[in-house]
């Protein structure tokens, strides 16, 4: 049986430090892009997040995850 995990790495760009990112524990550099792994079963929820945290999506790539069992 094979099972195929969804998931996508969204680029993005334009994080910067707001009164949402000051409750990390890390600051956020404005002028690097970001990588970010993300399940399909939470794409939505993330691209919400990063339009919260004022980012801009560059790319999005499909990853797909294949695992047989025997």
């Amino acid at each position: 049986m094979v099972y195929q995990n969804r998931s996508f790495q969204l680029e993005v760009s334009g994080l910067h430090q707001n009164e949402v990112t000051d409750q990390n524990n890390y600051p956020i550099r404005s002028s690097a892009s970001v990588l970010i792994t993300v399940p399909f079963s939470r794409f939505n929820q993330e691209l919400q997040r990063i339009n919260r945290l004022g980012g801009k999506v560059v790319n999005i790539q499909p990853l797909t995850l294949q695992i047989e069992e025997s």
